[in-house]
């Protein structure tokens, strides 16, 4: 929805949606599928489900939709082994074959048979050659210690059958009970174990071992240095080589046991040296073949999925595109001669020729002997709404969407979005030094945009860049700000013409303003430099922005009102325009209107009066005379007048509109209840207004409309306080933007400055750019974002916006690539 169509589109016109018609397709079904992906390839439908009532596994094209799920689980896992290998999808463009999807379907099965096959021939050759290096290892460093450890084990079990006459035994219970038939000459002849035990289980191994056969063994570890790749575990550890010395039947099977538990891996030895060297020499020559072997088989694979990544991706948007095809197909119903399939779709006015034309090539290509009809439907349901955004004002029109999709062709705020919002944002950022800073970074998310655009990116870096001209705009209009607030990093600058002001004598910078003397022209564009540094600057700039900000908030709130006229006249809503329109206009007018009048004058006259006890007084004591406060002759009854205009306003707002609905309400149902359907567009806007207000036909209830109406009047008087108060936040923010700044620029980077040490001037100037960045360039800039996105959300947009219509999702390829499957 967000991007324009090429050709497709007409002029833009994003103040009001397209114009859209609910179409009927009937489409033969030999051409079906042809027709949709022709329809796809347009993306300018939006299909309505009509089998709803179904299950998934209950419609027409469950068994092709399985099917495309099974070949994008064999892509998946292609992709898979392709990452495993260090490949990627081949990004080049690959000559576009029509490929057959049941040609596909064999394909991919017999690639996937392939590589599933490679990979077990594979992993069992890897298992074996792993096996034959550890096996390796334990040959050689066994056969060094074997004739020292047997020796020591020997000698280790003599001694212990010389020192008891009847020696313990396994069998042996913990209360030392002795064995009666002890046999010496047995418990000489020992057995082996050996094999590799992982390092970090060596200790625990070797307690194991302890308490298990009572110390009747001889255990002998040596470390390898060279870490191994088990072959069970295929991970990667550092082992010992072990040997156990044991005697007796029942001792092997719990050493058995112990090294199953450890993971330990055992391999056989012999005590013939003569072997050991045999089996060293045979074992060594297995490993070499065997590397070879499975070096090859890397290759073959590698060179198999080299060949699968060139096709993947166009493959893979080929599954993807039939997969949304018979999707799409499934939404639509069989005729009743089961020969044609009947589909229901919303498309804009502008596009029934683009899609006659879809509709006409899909049968020629189909060899279909009877074309597909179009035909437009009347209906009274609320169509979608769809505006045709280029990449400038998508992000703009998101901004808006955020807050609720505009109802079928109100007045939509994002075109007036496109300049407030950003201008809004400067009043609070004011500062062309950080506003250049902003342009520089943006212009570089806008050069690479193309290259960027193609990369996953990540959820920060992504929002960033899909709002780049929104902060272009920002950047732009805060360098305009700040030459109007004259602040570039919080330094004045006289880039217009010299100061109008000079100093009468040394002490006028610590004097509010007898101190300087006007010499010159006034300056001719923004603040003057004199006033920034003076005990009077502070003073000086807070009224000029707290009055700026009334200014501006009073005109953004009249142009919101405006646009509900405007809303009212484009769908023949007269009711709101006497009841709505025209009492919130004199209202907010009236008091807040007068209030923007009066700082005007005060500014043109230079005029000394308290506007905030003109206006206090003009609700607590209207009779009173003005005095000093008096601004234009006929002030007094002019404000006797604007009050009782507020006050009448508000009757004005809640009574007359319930009961006249009401009367409406009753006339269309006694006098229509049996007219026939009208078809015009005046009646598809009269009708989408009555429901989105909850009186349409036959569910008209007078009080909840009296209740919806007298909270509606109470929001508006109230929120006409609040919201005017609330755009004091430009203010707010402009001041606190402006005072860090020269926090920063005097408390930091100029107390750097006035130190005659280079150590100390670079590390002023590192903290004062990491101040910069991190809190003005980005903190700041998100605060500002967030209060002007507040500003146009709350108090702009809820003077006109219902905001209660649903986006035109279309059925289009553009964006298959991104979507999950």
């Amino acid at each position: 929805m967000g991007d324009s169509r090429g050709g497709c589109c007409p002029p833009m016109d994003l103040f009001r949606s397209e114009p859209m018609q609910l179409v009927q397709l009937i489409i033969p079904m030999e051409s079906a599928r042809l027709t949709v992906s022709y329809l796809g390839d347009l993306g300018l439908l939006q299909f309505k489900d009509l089998n709803s009532e179904k299950s998934p596994f209950q419609r027409t094209y469950a068994g092709q939709i399985e099917k495309c799920g099974e070949m994008a689980r064999t892509l998946g896992f292609f992709k898979e082994q392709m990452l495993k290998a260090g490949l990627s999808p081949s990004a080049k463009s690959v000559p576009e074959t029509d490929i057959d999807v049941d040609d596909l379907e064999v394909k991919l099965g017999e690639l996937e048979a392939e590589l599933i096959e490679i990979n077990a021939n594979g992993e069992k050759l890897q298992r074996s050659y792993n096996e034959l290096v550890e096996y390796n290892s334990v040959l050689k460093k066994a056969g060094d210690f074997f004739p020292s450890a047997q020796q020591n084990a020997t000698a280790q079990r003599r001694e212990m059958g010389s020192s008891q006459i009847s020696e313990e035994s396994i069998e042996t219970p913990l209360l030392q009970e002795q064995e009666t038939s002890a046999d010496l000459s047995n418990l000489v002849k020992l057995g082996f174990i050996t094999g590799l035990v992982p390092r970090g289980k060596s200790m625990a191994f070797e307690r194991i071992l302890f308490r298990a056969t009572r110390g009747n063994v001889f255990l002998k570890q040596v470390p390898i240095e060279a870490p191994f790749i088990d072959p069970i575990s295929a991970e990667k550890m550092e082992k010992n080589v072990f040997m156990v010395f044991f005697s007796g039947e029942r001792a092997k099977k719990k050493i058995l046991k112990i090294c199953d538990a450890f993971g330990a891996n055992r391999y056989p030895f012999s005590e013939d040296h003569g072997k050991q060297a045999l089996m060293i020499s045979e074992i060594s020559g297995k490993i070499l073949d065997l590397k070879s072997t499975i070096d090859a088989g890397s290759l073959h694979r590698y060179h198999l999925l080299q060949t699968i990544g060139v096709q993947f991706e166009q493959w893979n948007l080929k599954v993807k595109k039939e997969k949304s095809i018979h999707h799409t197909l499934n939404m639509l119903s069989l005729d009743v001669t089961k020969k044609c399939l009947v589909a229901e779709a919303w498309s804009p006015v502008f596009a029934t020729k683009h899609i006659q034309e879809a509709l006409q090539r899909a049968s020629v290509d189909s060899n279909s002997q009877v074309g597909a009809i179009l035909q437009v439907m009347h209906t009274r349901e609320l169509p979608p709404t769809y505006f045709c955004t280029n990449k400038f004002t998508a992000a703009f029109q998101e901004i808006v969407d955020a807050y609720g999709v505009a109802k079928y062709q109100e007045a939509n705020p994002g075109v007036f979005t496109i300049v407030t919002f950003p201008f809004l944002f400067a009043v609070m950022f004011g500062d062309w030094g950080h506003g250049i800073c902003l342009l520089l970074a943006t212009l570089i998310l806008i050069v690479r945009e193309k290259k960027l655009s193609s990369q996953k990116l990540g959820d920060i870096t992504e929002m960033t860049f899909g709002g780049r001209y929104v902060i272009l705009m920002m950047s732009l209009f805060s360098i305009y700000a700040g030459f109007i607030y004259n602040e570039c990093f919080s330094v004045a600058l006289d880039l217009f013409g010299p100061s109008a002001y000079a100093c009468r004598d040394l002490s006028c910078r610590d004097a509010y303003s007898i101190g300087l003397i006007k010499v010159r022209d006034t300056y001719p564009f923004g603040v003057d430099s004199a006033w920034h540094g003076t005990r009077s600057e502070l003073p000086f700039l807070n009224s000029l922005k707290m009055k700026m900000s009334i200014l501006l908030g009073v005109a953004q709130m009249n142009l919101g009102i405006i646009l509900s006229y405007c809303n009212a006249t484009f769908f023949g809503n007269s009711v709101n325009i006497w009841f709505q329109f025209i009492p919130q206009m004199i209202f907010l007018n009236s008091l807040f209107g007068y209030l923007s009048l009066l700082i005007i004058l005060k500014w043109y006259t230079g005029s000394q009066a308290d506007l905030y006890h003109i206006m206090i007084y003009m609700f607590l004591s209207p009779t009173d005379e003005l005095g000093d406060n008096q601004l234009f002759p006929g002030q007094k009854r002019a404000q006797l007048v604007l009050l009782l205009l507020a006050l009448v306003s508000v009757p004005w707002m809640l009574l007359p509109k319930p009961f006249l609905l009401k009367r409406q309400h009753e006339n269309r149902h006694r006098g229509q209840s049996y007219s026939p359907v009208e078809t015009t567009d005046v009646t598809l806007h009269s009708e989408a207004s009555h429901v989105s207000h909850g009186h349409g036909h036959g569910d008209f209830e007078f009080s909840e409309v009296f209740v919806h109406q007298l909270i509606h009047t109470i929001e508006f008087v109230l929120g006409a306080v609040s919201n005017t108060a609330s755009y004091l936040r430009l203010w707010a923010l402009s001041l606190a933007h402006s005072q860090l700044s020269i926090v920063f620029y005097e408390k930091v980077l100029l107390l750097a400055w006035g130190y005659d040490n280079m150590v100390i001037l670079v590390v002023g100037i590192i903290i004062f750019i990491f101040a910069t960045v991190g809190v003005l360039l980005i903190m700041e800039t998100l605060s500002a974002f967030l209060h002007a996105l507040r500003l146009h959300w709350v108090e702009f947009q809820n003077k006109f916006y219902e905001g209660d219509g649903y986006k035109f999702y279309p059925f289009s390829f553009v964006a298959i690539d991104d979507e999950d499957d």
